[in-house]
């Protein structure tokens, strides 16, 4: 399993982080032709619905991002694919999502972005990508580890990034 950390300097930074591996994780998925499981994990405010609308973003969806936490799923059609973004913080018992068909939403070529994830274990498909957000007082750390893709992808998105917030 690849593993990497990156620092990101506030809001903006999350964002294009978001959009750095937004346009990866929606290349592999289509390539693969199938739905692409991302778990994101962090304590209220860490920047999980940032990061979100950082992938929507640079997929090129200009409308309102909110985090579906009353809703429980937000469904953006673009072109280039299909993107799920669950909220899961207000889900009472993990079978609940079950009754909203879960499984179809990874039966399609799709991002699935999943806040919450450990209130619906054992309902949910293992994560091709993990992303734990740690908020700081001016700064986030991010930890990817992922199936998906190999500590060169990581590394490369990661500088990428530092030079784009230099």
């Amino acid at each position: 399993m690849a593993e990497c950390t990156i620092e990101l300097a506030g809001e903006q930074a999350t964002e294009k982080f978001g959009a750095l591996l937004g346009k990866a994780m929606t290349e592999f998925a289509v390539k693969r032709q199938s739905a692409l499981c991302i778990y994101l994990e962090g304590d209220l405010g860490a920047g999980k619905t940032t990061f979100t609308r950082g992938v929507l973003r640079g997929l090129g969806y200009q409308g309102n991002v909110k985090s579906p936490t009353y809703t429980l799923v937000e469904s953006y059609n673009l072109n280039c694919i299909n993107i799920f973004h669950f909220d899961l913080y207000r889900l009472l018992d993990p079978e609940e999502i079950e009754y909203m068909g879960i499984r179809d939403f990874f039966a399609q070529t799709a991002l699935c972005l999943i806040e919450w994830p450990q209130k619906a274990q054992g309902h949910l498909p293992e994560p091709d990508v993990s992303i734990e957000f740690i908020y700081g007082k001016d700064s986030r750390t991010v930890v990817i580890k992922s199936q998906a893709f190999d500590d060169q992808s990581l590394n490369a998105i990661k500088k990428s990034l530092t030079v784009k917030q230099q």
